[in-house]
């Protein structure tokens, strides 16, 4: 089993930037795929991005295109998002996530989650 960290997470005002961590331990994730997911208030979890485990391979929701940016290092164990441009809409919990097989946007497709990081973006 897996244990996932995210941090990295405050409060901005639109247009700044933020970079989420998710540090990985009680075994490597080399070889897993990693996404990132977002849930606001009163709203579904949502697929943010994510990254194959050689990053070679990176997806992202349309709305965070051009925006967002996932990364990940192997040798730390962690996976990151680097949020440019932010938006008020941009406000929720952001999960990471390890990738079991599927669907990239599907949150059945992963099986480890983090706790989460609280981003809040104002206007």
């Amino acid at each position: 089993q897996v244990q996932l960290v995210e941090s990295g997470g405050g409060l901005v005002q639109a247009g700044d930037s933020l970079r989420l961590s998710c540090a990985a331990s009680g075994r490597t994730f080399s070889g897993l795929g990693m996404g990132w997911f977002r849930q606001a208030p009163g709203a579904e979890r949502e697929f943010v991005s994510a990254i194959s485990w050689r990053g070679d391979s990176t997806y992202y929701a349309d709305f965070v295109k051009g925006r967002f940016t996932i990364a990940r290092d192997n040798a730390k164990n962690t996976v990151y998002l680097q949020m440019n441009s932010l938006k008020p809409e941009d406000t929720a919990v952001y999960y990471c996530a390890r990738f079991r097989g599927g669907a990239w946007y599907y949150s059945a497709s992963y099986d480890s989650w983090g706790q989460g990081t609280q981003v809040t973006v104002s206007s």
